[in-house]
């Protein structure tokens, strides 16, 4: 048995597949998704007025709240794995609120999942780009910030 373990290798992952590829831009681009969707909410609300029953009006608010909650659910799942599987437990020395940062982000995901909030919308991104600076700075990267919407 001692033999076969000579050939054995510790592989980080975020999934069954030892592929190491982490990034917050999975997070960014649903995250964007979710405020895109919030702001068409609230826009299409506020320009049907009285006419809120009409067929097209709940086709439209349908797909879009749809569309809202499978993002933020995607963009929760993103930075889950970022943070379960992507930082370790030295990271913490040098970003003692990365416990806090990761919690937050996740739950401002379900609210947004649960209302239409212009306000909680634009904390997720504000947390997204922070993250996204813890997580290319733990890298030792420079990378931009940058939106794709």
């Amino acid at each position: 048995m001692d033999a076969h373990k000579q050939f054995l290798i510790e592989a980080n992952a975020h999934c069954d597949g030892p592929c190491g590829v982490y990034d917050p831009a999975s997070a960014r681009i649903a995250g964007e998704a979710v405020q895109s969707m919030t702001n068409k909410m609230i826009t299409l609300a506020e320009n049907h007025g009285s006419d809120c029953g009409s067929a097209a009006y709940i086709n439209t608010m349908s797909r879009y709240a749809a569309i809202k909650e499978e993002e933020a659910q995607k963009c929760k799942d993103e930075l889950l794995v970022l943070w379960t599987d992507f930082f370790k437990p030295q990271h913490l020395e040098n970003h003692p609120d990365l416990h806090n940062t990761f919690w937050m982000a996740a739950k401002l995901c379900s609210a947004c999942k649960v209302e239409v909030s212009a306000t909680h919308a634009q904390e997720l991104m504000d947390a997204i780009e922070e993250i996204h600076h813890l997580f290319w700075g733990v890298k030792g990267r420079e990378v931009p910030w940058i939106r794709a919407s």
